[in-house]
């Protein structure tokens, strides 16, 4: 049994707006997604039978996107330590409070204790008029060579609006521009061309932009190049804080060095926030005209009122995990300020941060990620979207 079979699969074009990610890493085709789902395979194999059904099923979990990036993370953490000379022991009996970690990792002759948590960033407000996904997989699937399209939705019908009257009215509105007779007259200041469809008490206003000459012609882009404004994204330190918390205190005291792995996806991340969240907010006083750096107490460490916060031993992250990144992020670990947290220890291809009085003292990774996991630096190798020609025949 493996995760993905091999099959004959056609369809190389991207993830549809309607498409779960469990339904686009099993229907997507070409050699750069054959290595992933290769490797997916090949790491899965590695980990022991009683594991292996509860993972594949997640992977394969078509109504959970948390659920397949979940465990894709697992699945990279448990290859990094092995790919580290540790042995590791899926989901062990420890702890005082009858709930089983994830990992118990022995290295040369030292056990630790490794929790993953994957989380995403979230819209803290609702988009502005986002199209039904079956909406916008329809005007993505239009040929569009030269122009791309941004849309605002004017009005929303109680009902999903037939799509075909949409496809046509959109294609031969396009197809009666010239992308550079519409450059030339942007240039004069004349605005770009809209476009608005009505259908009962929808309303939709589209507005083309020309592509880069060098960009026309190819079949597989996407026709929708920008979505409406999101109202905002949620507050990033928080979420990683949360993460923590959440599982810092989960298992009672282990006995042994304890950390939370934190995969953490969001759209500007910065590693200024998992700084705030762990350590507290940098804050600049005043004090006889020379200023001088300090702390708030509002960090998961650093809090006034910590309840057992020494548990966790450190935090490692990894911005935007994904397979197309496995080889190229460094993941740091954040090494406990706390005097009664057990020391962390420190894989080779790990970045340390450290808070040393109010400062982070960050430490490189010995070897590179790609190294522990086998893997080349650039892989998967080629592109993940192909341009595909089209040619003329007389």
């Amino acid at each position: 049994m493996v995760v993905y079979t091999s099959w004959n699969r056609a369809d190389a074009s991207p993830k549809r707006a309607a498409e779960t990610d469990a339904e686009f890493f099993g229907r997507i085709s070409g050699p750069f997604w054959d290595q992933v789902r290769d490797v997916i395979n090949e790491w899965w194999s590695h980990l022991p039978d009683h594991a292996q059904p509860g993972v594949r099923s997640r992977l394969l979990d078509r109504n959970s996107d948390t659920n397949v990036y979940s465990a894709l993370w697992e699945l990279y953490l448990h290859e990094m330590l092995l790919g580290s000379g540790c042995t590791v022991e899926i989901e062990p009996g420890i702890g005082t409070r009858g709930k089983n970690p994830d990992f118990l990792v022995t290295r040369d002759g030292e056990q630790f204790v490794v929790e993953a948590i994957w989380t995403a960033q979230r819209l803290s407000g609702s988009a502005s008029n986002p199209l039904p996904p079956q909406l916008a997989d329809a005007i993505d699937r239009l040929p569009s060579p030269n122009f791309f399209l941004s849309y605002e939705l004017d009005s929303v019908g109680l009902a999903t609006p037939p799509q075909k009257r949409l496809k046509s009215e959109l294609t031969r509105w396009l197809a009666s521009l010239d992308p550079d007779q519409v450059i030339a007259e942007h240039e004069r200041k004349v605005p770009l061309p809209k476009h608005t469809w009505q259908d009962g008490d929808w309303s939709v206003t589209f507005q083309a932009f020309p592509r880069d000459p060098g960009a026309r012609g190819n079949p597989t882009s996407r026709t929708i190049g920008i979505h409406p404004v999101s109202d905002g994204l949620d507050d990033q330190p928080e979420r990683v804080l949360d993460a923590v918390r959440r599982k810092g205190g989960k298992y009672g005291d282990l006995a042994l060095p304890f950390i939370v792995a934190v995969g953490h996806a969001a759209f500007f991340p910065e590693d200024e926030d998992t700084e705030t969240a762990l350590y507290g907010t940098s804050v600049e006083y005043a004090h006889a005209g020379t200023p001088t750096f300090g702390r708030k107490r509002d960090g998961y460490w650093t809090a006034t009122s910590a309840h057992g916060h020494g548990r966790v031993s450190g935090v490692l992250t990894v911005h935007n995990p994904a397979p197309w990144t496995w080889t190229k992020k460094t993941p740091v670990l954040w090494q406990s300020p706390d005097p009664s947290s057990r020391p962390a220890p420190i894989l080779p291809s790990w970045a340390t941060a450290q808070l040393v009085d109010v400062q982070v003292v960050r430490q490189p990774a010995v070897c590179s990620a790609n190294a522990v996991l086998g893997l080349p630096e650039l892989w998967p190798v080629g592109e993940a979207f192909p341009r595909r020609h089209t040619s003329n025949s007389d």
